[in-house]
């Protein structure tokens, strides 16, 4: 049975340009000058409680830092800007931000998701939703056949895009017009490329989150999350959640993220350079069986990267099946001497993972394969070093991983 269509949800159109250009935005937005001190940057509230003037009159909007901070507020007015958004709200991870989300929802719900999604966001909607009655179902085909499982139920479709680590893409535009004929909200995961290259608002999705641990933090140092939308009746629900449920970043960190977000647009171009390099110095590698990029031509989403994507960048992750096997995969792992052997991405360096040993091992192997998601399959995550250097790694890396001499790391036995 399909959802009723006596409340469809309108799609708005894709939002204007911001009068501001986004790098002017990202260093100004939510900044606004000391004006006792002149500061040109903000200082750090640490404090945890604001004084009134009378019972219940703050002296300014604050009065609890669970329920806001000076810093949050910045950072969320920043994020905001960039996302083309009425709102936003910062969490104390992306997973927290998944969670409130979901929370959000009435028992019984049921959520379409696709299938090669973040295993954190995997581990929820199979083993935390559903002991509060939220059901979610997987398709690796949302655009095609979302129809097919929609019911009276659904209340939310969640998309990553591109997918992580299979670097699949969403028509967003296509999905929302869906499901918003059965009333049913969109929510697009955008942490892989940042605010920076793809807007999902602007193209009529409810929410976009982000796991700001990412781009737009950028330097590796902050665990947060972030969401945002335009809707008053999303921000009143998704604000007392925040509130209630108690999520929140400390200012501190909160002040870091603002710091990164300032130069978020040069980071993601240089790491966007940087991938689009490596993705093509390992397509034309006879080691590589494939490569997952959205900037190469290959790509069987191109067209959409293309539609969706700020000059149709690629962003900087990518991830490449390689010949020889999981063995081969892990020796490449360790080989590499610039990229490191860690999970997470979007820091200022470079990093390497194996997706089914590491950041999607709590999924089952056949749900995996059936998305792509093979043990061969390697993620990276290029950071802002040179290009050059970067491709010298991954190639000398695919030499010894594919071929190694009389030791198993690839090196010469004494």
């Amino acid at each position: 049975m399909t959802a009723s269509t006596d409340h469809p949800i309108t799609t708005p159109p894709r939002a204007p340009s911001p009068v501001q250009g986004f790098g002017t935005l990202a260093v100004h937005a939510g900044s606004p000058h000391d004006p006792a001190t002149g500061a040109v940057i903000e200082a750090i509230s640490l404090s945890t409680t604001f004084a009134q003037t009378a019972v219940g009159k703050p002296i300014g909007e604050y009065e609890y830092s669970r329920s806001s901070n000076p810093n949050r507020h910045n950072f969320e007015t920043a994020v905001a800007a960039l996302e083309n958004a009425k709102y936003a709200l910062a969490f104390s991870s992306g997973s927290a931000t998944t969670a409130v989300i979901l929370q959000s929802l009435a028992a019984g719900s049921h959520v379409i998701s696709v299938s090669d999604v973040y295993g954190g966001t995997h581990r929820y909607f199979t083993q935390v939703a559903k002991a509060h009655g939220v059901k979610v179902t997987f398709t690796p085909e949302i655009e095609v056949d979302i129809r097919e499982h929609i019911t009276e139920a659904t209340k939310l479709v969640w998309i990553e895009s591109p997918s992580n680590p299979t670097l699949r893409l969403v028509d967003i535009r296509a999905v929302v017009t869906q499901a918003h004929k059965h009333g049913i909200m969109v929510v697009v995961d955008n942490t892989f490329l940042s605010p920076y290259v793809q807007n999902p608002l602007d193209h009529g999705a409810d929410i976009v989150v982000h796991s700001v641990t990412k781009y737009i933090n950028g330097h590796s140092d902050v665990v947060m999350g972030v969401a945002a939308f335009n809707s008053d009746e999303l921000h009143a629900r998704l604000a007392f959640l925040q509130n209630a449920i108690g999520a929140v970043p400390s200012a501190f960190d909160s002040w870091l993220a603002h710091r990164g977000a300032k130069t978020l647009h040069l980071r993601a171009r240089e790491a966007t350079t940087n991938a689009t390099a490596v993705a093509h110095a390992l397509e034309a590698s006879e080691h590589v069986i494939a490569v997952n990029y959205p900037g190469l031509d290959s790509h069987p989403h191109r067209a959409i990267a293309l539609k969706q994507h700020r000059n149709g960048m690629g962003g900087g992750m990518l991830s490449f099946r390689i010949r020889g096997g999981h063995a081969a995969a892990e020796r490449f792992c360790r080989l590499t001497k610039i990229f490191t052997l860690a999970e997470s991405l979007g820091g200022v360096e470079s990093l390497v993972e194996l997706p089914s040993s590491m950041t999607h091992a709590g999924i089952p192997k056949d749900q995996r394969e059936a998305v792509g998601v093979f043990d061969d399959l390697v993620r990276i995550s290029c950071g802002v070093e040179d290009a050059e250097d970067l491709k010298k790694d991954v190639l000398q890396a695919l030499e010894l991983a594919v071929k190694p001499a009389n030791g198993v790391d690839g090196t010469k036995s004494a």
